[in-house]
């Protein structure tokens, strides 16, 4: 294997001061032949890396690294070990590496779902009911069909000829459809829908976006996108972990709040929030985190309309090059006599139909982080 770039460039430095000038240009040939083998995996090589990675006890080892390979790709993803186990280490825990998962109850869980979305967008329980007891085209009613359903791929598309066929359907039931999440990494559709929208889906097909999250391919590569394409200052993979579950920049800002909790005194939940948007007004017009920066406006020297205007960025990395993130940890790192961390895992209690125990988005981003270490005492043996 070559030298790499910032090899080949030191050696010449110290080799041109020893050798004859009259060397020199035998040096830079001999350089540029011996950078002629590169330090670059082929796609075959990654693949076998990745299948190596993948537990002995996955069935069909080399397709999964393949969609893991191609999505690296699409994506311009470095397939880097830790990438690879990181991505390995949610599939796992997501889905134990099953494209389409069972969830037990599944189906009584999505009946009251149902039920409750539809109360949020105010349409009538009758009007509901009235359509979940409707014989579907194989003989048997909706609410039964949707209450035997084992994975949410069947009630998805089950929830989806359900609404072209009863009457009203798309006006009745369109919004409550209550898949949100789906495939081996168990990504959000509405996540995979918004980056379809702004980045090409790199495999040609007729089905929908929310079809392609529950095959193998597209659920790892939207969930690839999810978990690595995006830039971060994390010196550790576990605070993407917990963005995987919270949100981008959910442990960054968790931080942040920390960081304003102790330069104002002001108690505040670490959960990744820092502003409240238009649909929120019901609840108020200013969230906890934004009502504590303002009273620090004085020692800020800013504007409440300036401190608003950055806390719109938090969902981005540039965040972190604004002034207000700038002096609110200055003045919380004086007022604690020391550097406080610029990642904490964000402290939210999970809520989901699906979730029967007390689980947190902590609790789950160190579990897959204990999976990424044994994956990558793996890669290093």
């Amino acid at each position: 294997m070559g030298l790499n770039v910032a090899g080949l460039r030191q050696f010449a430095k110290v080799m041109s001061m020893r050798l004859p000038r009259c060397h020199i240009p035998l040096l830079v040939i001999a350089l540029l032949l011996s950078g002629c083998e590169s330090d670059e995996q082929t796609p075959e090589e990654i693949r076998a890396q990745i299948t190596r990675l993948i537990p002995s006890s996955v069935n069909d080892r080399a397709d999964w690294a393949a969609d893991i390979q191609y999505a690296f790709a699409a994506l311009k993803i470095e397939a880097s070990p830790e990438n690879m186990c990181a991505v390995l280490a949610v599939t796992e825990q997501e889905s134990t590496y099953n494209a389409n998962p069972g969830v037990p109850n599944l189906g009584p869980i999505a009946l009251k779902e149902i039920e409750a979305r539809a109360a949020r967008y105010h349409i009538p329980a009758f009007a509901v009911h009235g359509a979940l007891q409707l014989d579907s085209p194989n003989g048997d009613t909706w609410e039964a069909r949707i209450n035997a359903a084992k994975t949410e791929k069947e009630l998805s598309d089950l929830f989806e000829e359900m609404i072209a066929s009863v009457p009203m359907g798309k006006r009745l039931l369109a919004r409550a459809n209550p898949v949100h999440t789906g495939g081996p990494m168990q990504v959000s559709i509405a996540f995979a829908e918004a980056h379809a929208g702004k980045r090409s889906y790199p495999y040609e097909t007729d089905a929908s976006i929310r079809h392609e999250v529950f095959t193998r391919r597209g659920g790892m590569y939207f969930g690839i996108a999810h978990l690595l394409d995006y830039q971060t200052s994390y010196d550790k993979k576990v605070f993407r972990f917990a963005d995987y579950n919270a949100g981008h920049y959910a442990s960054r800002n968790a931080a942040f709040q920390n960081a304003v909790s102790i330069a104002t005194g002001i108690p505040l939940d670490l959960d990744g929030d820092l502003i409240r948007y238009k649909k929120d007004k019901s609840k108020g017009k200013l969230s906890e985190t934004e009502s504590a920066v303002r009273n620090l406006a004085t020692q800020l020297g800013m504007t409440d309309e300036a401190i608003h205007g950055s806390l719109l960025l938090s969902g981005q990395q540039s965040f972190e090059d604004s002034e207000l993130y700038a002096r609110v940890f200055t003045i919380a790192d004086k007022r604690s006599g020391k550097s406080l961390p610029r990642a904490t895992l964000p402290r939210i209690r999970l809520n989901s139909p699906k979730i029967t125990r007390k689980l947190t988005t902590e609790w789950f981003a160190k579990r897959v982080n204990q999976r990424y270490q044994k994956c990558m005492a793996r890669a290093k043996s």
